[in-house]
């Protein structure tokens, strides 16, 4: 079986789709290796096993897939949902999450314990509004932890490592319209001169680049709309910037039948906070992605870091995003304070990707960047515990919960060896 981007081949003996929690009980006690996989977006070997690998997108525990506690706003879902059935769900109830990632259709749990996230100045990562979780131990027993719970920071971008997933606890706002945007040909002086503002000037912004053209190809601004219509944000405009005449694709030269409604056409939230529909596959797949998230303040010299090797990686890139996340206080969270990610969607020649990752790297080390834990980096499992003051924190709870290593596989238990 391959990742979704078949890059990679799992080295799973087989895979277990149970249907009850008392099935996945049986093999999560029974077998000495287990992972949860999700919808297998992940570009690295982090949520492989030698052992047994157990999808959720079939298991009932027994309560409704989502549930709104109407107190609160809390939705309680099942971890192996997509992001995009939870949306459409919480939609219909009057409820809305503050962000979405690009693609709806990954799995809720793989997506928070990888630390995914969407984009904009005020929201967090999508683990970052995780307030419970429920988790399936070694043994076979449910483990419940809630914010304010000593462990919590601790198990919510935890990786796989700590037990399997089967419950996760969202934090709900009222459901709200977003109007997209689209702007084309901001120079590159504009954009490093006024990148705050620009990355601020929408609810979300997301800004395209192949980082060697003169011209930054495209910015993506998604507005809140408030009054029915909303306006569109002139700040690209101010700066140089060209409203788009049609729909466009993150992709150069790809019809945008896949992504959702631009044109400043107001809509739901989940129809389009995300870049892509979930009623259409984005790509074949046919591709390789990395991403570093760095301190805000850092942006600025990221960005001229970046520019300055636009040759070198040019050649190699399909496209490049460049959004923006608020911080969180989750130990293993790519984003503890207000941060910037750049992402890297390459061609899929892993030799040469390969060989310029550590240019990239070794320009944005030193800003403070960290790795996405689900794509794909060269850093060094010593350099890159370093990044992260309460990781021993975690590999003691990963001991804890996890003695004898069940849940360890791929680049987890590269991550944890003694």
């Amino acid at each position: 079986m391959k990742n979704w981007a078949a890059n990679l081949t799992y080295s799973s003996a087989r895979v277990e789709r149970p249907r009850t929690l008392a099935e996945l009980a049986g093999i999560v006690a029974g077998e000495p290796r287990v992972r949860a996989l999700g919808s297998r977006h992940s570009f690295c070997d982090v949520a492989d096993t030698k052992g047994v690998h157990v999808q959720l997108d079939l298991l009932d525990d027994g309560r409704a897939s989502l549930e709104v506690d109407p107190s609160t706003g809390v939705a309680s879902v099942r971890a192996g949902l997509r992001y995009g059935e939870v949306a459409a769900d919480l939609h219909a109830q009057g409820r809305a999450l503050a962000a979405m990632a690009s693609l709806p259709h990954i799995s809720v749990a793989g997506a928070v314990a990888t630390g995914t996230h969407g984009s904009g100045d005020g929201t967090r990562s999508l683990a970052g509004d995780v307030v419970g979780l429920e988790l399936m131990t070694a043994s076979g027993e449910t483990l419940t932890l809630r914010r304010g719970d000593a462990d919590f920071p601790g198990s919510v971008v935890a990786l796989g490592a700590l037990g399997v997933v089967t419950r996760v606890e969202l934090a709900t706002a009222p459901t709200f319209d977003v109007r997209q945007d689209v702007f084309t040909g901001l120079p590159w002086d504009a954009l490093i001169e006024n990148l705050d503002a620009v990355l601020g000037s929408a609810y979300s912004v997301s800004v395209f680049t192949s980082w060697f053209e003169p011209d930054v190809r495209m910015v993506w601004c998604k507005s809140r709309v408030a009054d029915g219509a909303g306006v569109a944000p002139s700040l690209p405009v101010d700066l140089g910037a060209t409203p788009a005449t049609q729909p466009m694709h993150p992709l150069p030269d790809v019809a945008a039948v896949a992504c959702t409604e631009q044109g400043g056409v107001p809509g739901p939230w989940f129809e389009r906070l995300p870049h892509f529909r979930l009623d259409f596959t984005p790509s074949l797949g046919e591709e390789l992605q990395s991403e570093y998230l760095l301190p805000r303040t850092a942006g600025p010299d990221a960005v001229r870091a970046v520019r300055a090797l636009g040759d070198r990686l040019g050649p190699l890139l399909l496209t490049s995003e460049i959004r923006t996340i608020a911080g969180d206080d989750l130990w293993l969270s790519t984003t503890p304070e207000d941060s910037l990610a750049l992402h890297f969607t390459w061609k899929q020649d892993w030799p040469a990707v390969r060989a310029v990752l550590p240019e990239l790297e070794a320009a944005l080390l030193p800003l403070g960047a960290r790795p996405h834990w689900g794509k794909l980096f060269t850093v060094p499992v010593t350099a890159l515990r370093g990044l992260y003051p309460r990781f021993d924190d975690f590999a003691e709870l990963a001991e804890r919960l996890d003695p004898t290593g069940k849940f360890r596989g791929g680049y987890v238990e590269t991550l944890l060896a003694e």
